[in-house]
Parts: C-alpha cells; sequence; structure tokens
C-alpha cells in the first residue's frame, strides 16, 4: 500500500520559509484566519467583531464544541494536530470559493491545536453580509470544506482509551475521489500517483482530501484507491 499525501501539501514543503505564520489576514478580501497554538482558547468577541460592519445586515457564526459522549463513550476531551502552512493556505482557497458563491463582506475562521476540553470551543466561523442568505449558506460551506479537506486532525480522548477520529465529511471526500482512481488501471506506479494528485476532480469542493490511499497489486497489476 502507498499513502499518497495531495500534491500541493508537497509544493508547499518546498515552498515554505521559516516565516510562516499561523495566523493569515487578507485585507483586501476581510478575512482573518488563525490556526491557534495549545492552550489558546478562541476569542470569540474578536471575531465578531472583525466581520461586524454597518453595512450588513447579517452575521452567521458557527461554534464547534467538545461534547461529553460519543457513541456511549465518556469523552475527556479533543485533541488536534496540523499541518499548519497547508492549512493556512487551504482555508484561504476555501474563503475565495464562498466570495465567488455568496456575496460576503468579512470571514473569520479560527482553529485550536491541542487539548480541548469538554464544553470548550474547537473552530469557529464568523461571515457577515447583507442579506443573511447568504451569510449563513457561506458559514455552512465553509465549517463543511474545512471538515472535508483542511489538513487539521483530531483524536478523541475518552475516560477508557482514545483513538484518532476521522470526519464523515473528509470520508464522502475520499470516496469521491476513489472513484476516480479506479479508472486509472495498468499504468506505472509513479505516472499513476502523479496523475491522481494533479487531475482527480473533487466535486464542489475547493481542496483536495486531506490524504489519498492507492493500493497496489501484483507488479503490472491495476491500480485502485
Amino acid at each position: 500500500m502507498v499513502l499518497l499525501l495531495d500534491l500541493d501539501y508537497w509544493l508547499l514543503e518546498i515552498e515554505s520559509r521559516e516565516e510562516d505564520k499561523p495566523v493569515m489576514a487578507n485585507e483586501q478580501e476581510k478575512n482573518l484566519i488563525e490556526i491557534l497554538e495549545e492552550n489558546h482558547p478562541i476569542d470569540i468577541n474578536k471575531y465578531t467583531n472583525y466581520v461586524h460592519s454597518p453595512k450588513c445586515g447579517a452575521i452567521a457564526t458557527f461554534f464547534g464544541n467538545t461534547r461529553d459522549t460519543f457513541d456511549g463513550k465518556t469523552v475527556v476531551e479533543l485533541r488536534y494536530e496540523a499541518y499548519v502552512p497547508m492549512a493556512i493556505r487551504c482555508l484561504n482557497s476555501i474563503c475565495s470559493s464562498a466570495r465567488s458563491l455568496w456575496d460576503l463582506n468579512a470571514i473569520a475562521v479560527a482553529h485550536r491545536l491541542g487539548p480541548v476540553s469538554v464544553g470548550e470551543t474547537s473552530v469557529f466561523v464568523a461571515i457577515s453580509s447583507v442579506h443573511r442568505v447568504d451569510a449563513l449558506d457561506a458559514c455552512k460551506f465553509v465549517i463543511d470544506e474545512l471538515k472535508a479537506s483542511v489538513p487539521i486532525w483530531k483524536k478523541e480522548v475518552y475516560s477508557n482509551g482514545e483513538v484518532w477520529k476521522e470526519n464523515m465529511e473528509f470520508l464522502e471526500r475520499r470516496q469521491e475521489v476513489g472513484k476516480d482512481l479506479k479508472r486509472v488501471c495498468c499504468k506505472p506506479k509513479v505516472k499513476v500517483e502523479e496523475e491522481a494528485a494533479v487531475a482527480a476532480p473533487v466535486k464542489n469542493g475547493c481542496c483536495r482530501p486531506k490524504v489519498k490511499v492507492v493500493e497496489e497489486e501484483d507488479e503490472g497489476g491495476c491500480v485502485e484507491s
């Protein structure tokens, strides 16, 4: 089995510099994106104030909080890790896509890393617009795309164990890409990997999945997702 990271991740690894920071403010489009370091709670007022404008009649927000149970298990906390430079880049792409679909004023997205206790907020999205429909639809789009494609990973810590969890949105996105990879058959492995990373389309998404997995059968055989 070959674990194939998205081509964008590899490119960013080469392009990244020491000055890369987990904060991105795009004043031209009025976007504020922050990946917060461990033990830094999300300042809700900061982000709602950022998107507030007298010309806007609506601010839509989303809070993602740690709940106390999952499938009958007692949850102690969630722990998040991220590939920060790529996460910032992908969130900017998501915001640009949202602006191309709806008439938006300002967007703020914040995500915590490290442990997040029960009842605390791990991710927050705030979007302002003249009319509420734009802000509401865009807010759902941004959080759904974040869960499906941004390289942020979650571990659920229970009272009797812990497990890394995949988001449902990510699993659905991976299945879409898998269908495209199955069409690629009987080609050299290296070529298949390159083509899959560049050409695999993602419906209704601005970023590719977090990872892609391909399996190779006997040498010279078909390649499947």
